[in-house]
């Protein structure tokens, strides 16, 4: 694809089959599956970020040096960077607005009076999006958190295992990591079926050759048939500001190039719009694609915590375990990662790992015992409502001149039972694990999970409940596709990004029918 207007100044393309607007997981997915099953097809994918990896869309796990790493978050937090609202590796504290690093916070808008709001809703601005980032779980919804009119979610998810390269004997050696699921087990498993015992977490994660751990980005998920795509493109630093809709139907779109601050029209006859679930309505927004379900069903999955230490971790460490040292920022394995899985009558789902494995530090412990000192994090399904939503500001701007977020939130009462009933059970499962470091569990700050849903929810029908149909076509306007958690149209307590990529299939195996059919 030629990537050089008529005039020979822009670095953009006059016109392509398909844009692509973001460069996450979901977006990554539709440039895959077009470019494996209609290849002559032009695409282009448009990421507002830099790229900080490479290859591009890498996980930023994958760099070895401590300086790049983290040069790499502080290039994907955007306006963010460098704000005293981004943490530092050390113990959460209550009370405190903190984003992990690789991303940022809202300035304002993230709750108002009367409201329990999202405070720490956070993005990434980079190629690869939050899966540079990621813990990479990836586990299978179950019961209610299934969407019930998708026959083919089985198979779609198998897909989406296939795109993200997920394993789930990554950490097989950890010597840990059959203890910690036995002792769950003996407290979790009597009178589950089998899917919903515990067991190892699924993982976007392999094991090179040379034994070194390989995390999965936007990078594995393009995959050498995207990369070997003449006809595909990724933009970095180039911002989607409006989608073009002409006769009901998708027209392109406009991109300001954020290096020289030039706006430049790409006609496209698809557009897939895979920013994030709280960018995607907001360019729908912008763009005057205002369905009524639009922003609303906005739902996260709070999120309670608690740290042990492994009973008995001395005796059963290996020998020399003690002596071992994590680089900075790399990951020791010891206990890997477990999971209890989501049912309907414990609606939430348990993530077990080390701490040096989690994304959210959860005591300022230096264990004599490497790998001794396990977090588990339940996360819970929320009681859905249509006013939990995200609204966009006529009159105000965000760092990047787009309209400001408004966010409005509410835990109901059967979302505070949840809470109370997962922080019992935390405790439960601490206890079969080991000695808790601090007696109390600690509920994360709303939005934490990272795992925001709802915005652009999928429905059987165009029900004005719903945003997309099942293909994640919008219903209001023909050829405008969405992508990525805001989607799922279910309340979830397991980790979304596998759910979402596999919907993502769903639609890129559309688009590739009908564009190659013309």
């Amino acid at each position: 694809m030629n990537a050089v207007s008529a005039d020979g100044t822009s670095r953009y393309p006059v016109d392509v089959d398909v844009v692509i607007v973001g460069s996450g997981p979901t977006g990554a997915a539709y440039a895959r599956i077009l470019s494996e099953q209609a290849p002559g097809l032009a695409i282009a994918m448009f990421e507002a970020g830099p790229t900080v990896s490479n290859p591009p869309g890498a996980h930023v796990k994958n760099i070895e040096d401590p300086a790049r790493r983290a040069a790499a978050q502080r290039a994907s937090e955007g306006p963010g960077a460098g704000a005293d609202t981004v943490s530092s590796p050390g113990a959460v504290k209550s009370g405190e607005r903190r984003a992990r690093p690789g991303t940022f916070l809202l300035d304002d808008g993230y709750a108002f009076a009367g409201e329990d709001g999202l405070p720490v809703a956070a993005m990434s601005t980079n190629v690869g999006g939050m899966s540079a980032h990621w813990t990479a779980a990836c586990p299978r919804p179950g019961g209610s958190e299934r969407i019930p009119f998708l026959s083919d979610l089985d198979e779609l998810l198998d897909e989406a295992d296939r795109l993200l390269g997920v394993t789930t004997d990554a950490f097989d050696g950890s010597p840990f990591g059959a203890v910690v699921r036995e002792r769950l087990a003996a407290v979790v498993d009597d009178d589950r079926d089998p899917a919903t015992r515990v067991q190892r977490m699924p993982l976007a994660v392999h094991r090179r050759p040379d034994g070194r751990l390989v995390w999965s980005g936007s990078d594995i998920v393009l995959g050498e048939a995207t990369r070997a795509n003449a006809n595909f493109e990724l933009l970095d630093e180039s911002l989607v500001t409006r989608v073009l809709v002409d006769g009901g139907r998708a027209a392109g779109v406009e991109v300001r190039d954020r290096r020289s601050g030039e706006t430049h029209t790409v006609r496209a006859r698809v557009v897939v719009v895979a920013a994030d679930a709280l960018r995607t309505p907001q360019l729908l927004w912008a763009s005057g694609i205002r369905p009524t379900a639009l922003g609303r069903y906005l739902n996260d999955q709070a999120q309670v915590v608690f740290a042990v230490r492994i009973r008995d971790a001395e005796r059963l460490a290996p020998v020399g375990a003690e002596d071992q040292v994590a680089a900075p920022g790399a990951l020791s394995e010891q206990s890997g990662v477990s999971w209890v899985p989501y049912t309907d009558e414990l609606p939430f789902h348990g993530q077990v790992m080390q701490l040096d494995a989690s994304p959210v530090p959860l005591a300022d412990d230096d264990p004599v015992v490497p790998g001794s000192i396990v977090g588990i994090g339940l996360f819970c399904a929320k009681d859905l409502q249509a006013d939990d939503r995200i609204e966009f500001a006529e009159d105000a701007t965000d760092a990047y001149g787009m309209p400001a977020m408004r966010i409005h939130y509410r835990l109901t009462d059967r979302d505070h039972d949840v809470l109370d009933r997962a922080r019992q059970e935390i405790v439960r499962l601490g206890a079969a694990v080991g000695d808790p470091l601090d007696p109390r569990p600690f509920t994360m700050p709303l939005g934490a999970s990272l795992h925001y849903q709802g915005t652009t929810r999928m429905g059987e029908s165009d029900d004005g409940e719903s945003v997309c149909g099942p293909d994640s076509e919008l219903w209001v306007v023909d050829g405008v596709y969405v992508a990525g958690n805001g989607v799922i149209p279910t309340a979830t307590a397991c980790n979304p990004t596998l759910t979402s990529v596999a919907l993502a299939v769903r639609g890129a195996r559309r688009i590739a029918r009908e564009l190659s059919a013309e």
